[in-house]
């Protein structure tokens, strides 16, 4: 597959979830207009989708049909739902109190404060009840189970939340790389292993495959954040989207405060490898979509 083929790819697959996203909202609830405006101001905001195309990517994987990425679609809506809650909520004042995110005013800068935090706690309720529709998709109700189970837990306590909590107490105090790791294992990667996994289940993965696109994915969460650090020293501000620098200005312990850049670098490419190489074990239909995206993201400037 070449460059320009992925590039059409992955903006083929970011149309379908965009589209899917503007109606996961049924039109006929009736809804605080002001809440939903302020949800789909965020929801709609863009970014590179990575999440849900994760979940359309590892349900192709699985099986390598179009069918298999229609019934995991309620999957992916559902993560990408709970990713833009989290972004709502990081940004506000008592968290990282950002201005920008993804190139525009962040939610409560433009709905208030009090919008915002319901903005996003309708997003993250409203995740479930769409991750339930993979039923009517032919889902078996097991497989469903099992992913909204995964959801909650990777989502909540032991996963993200829990991952935010513990960044938040360690800003100051992180002195060894062990440590941020495990910070960035719960608040980045967890979320994007749950993404693969639950492609997988809507695929009717077996629980091989289930492990080895689970490790995928914490090896390439990793990789990801790890890469967000260097581009917030190396990066361009208009395609980031935010502040070059905001991570130093801020006091956050990051990889290359640590281990500098270099040896950064180097960790990205190990992640990916071993990211790689669960795909390559895995024994799928065809992980080649899979490898292209892990590589992709070492390269990405944004």
């Amino acid at each position: 597959m070449q460059t320009e083929e992925l590039s059409v790819y992955l903006a083929s697959r970011r149309a379908l979830i965009e589209q899917a996203l503007e109606n996961a909202i049924p039109g006929d609830w009736r809804v605080n207009g002001r809440l939903k405006e302020a949800a789909m101001y965020s929801l709609a905001a863009g970014g590179k989708r990575l999440r849900p195309i994760f979940v359309l990517a590892a349900a192709e994987a699985v099986r390598g049909d179009e069918q298999a990425v229609r019934m995991a679609m309620p999957f992916a809506i559902a993560v990408e739902m709970v990713h833009t809650y989290s972004l709502i909520h990081d940004d506000l004042p008592a968290m990282d109190d950002d201005d920008y995110r993804r190139g525009i005013p962040t939610n409560h800068k433009v709905f208030g404060e009090a919008t915002a935090i319901l903005a996003g706690d309708g997003l993250l309720t409203h995740a479930f009840y769409v991750a339930t529709e993979a039923l009517s998709l032919g889902v078996p109700a097991e497989r469903t189970l099992a992913v909204v189970r995964d959801l909650a837990r990777m989502a909540g306590f032991p996963g993200m939340v829990g991952g935010q909590a513990d960044d938040m107490e360690g800003e100051q105090g992180i002195t060894a790389i062990g440590q941020l790791e495990h910070i960035h294992l719960h608040k980045t990667s967890d979320l994007i292993a749950f993404s693969l996994r639950a492609g997988g289940h809507a695929a009717g993965a077996s629980d091989r495959q289930l492990d080895a696109l689970g490790r995928f994915g914490t090896n390439v969460g990793l990789a990801f954040q790890i890469q967000d650090d260097i581009l917030d020293i190396t990066g361009d501000q208009d395609k980031l989207g935010k502040p070059v620098g905001s991570d130093e200005r801020q006091g956050k312990v990051t990889y290359p405060y640590l281990i500098g850049l270099d040896e950064s670098r180097r960790r990205v490419a190990e992640l990916t490898e071993q990211a790689i190489q669960a795909v390559r074990s895995a024994g799928l239909a065809d992980g080649g979509r899979l490898e292209q995206i892990a590589n992709r993201l070492i390269s990405r400037d944004n």
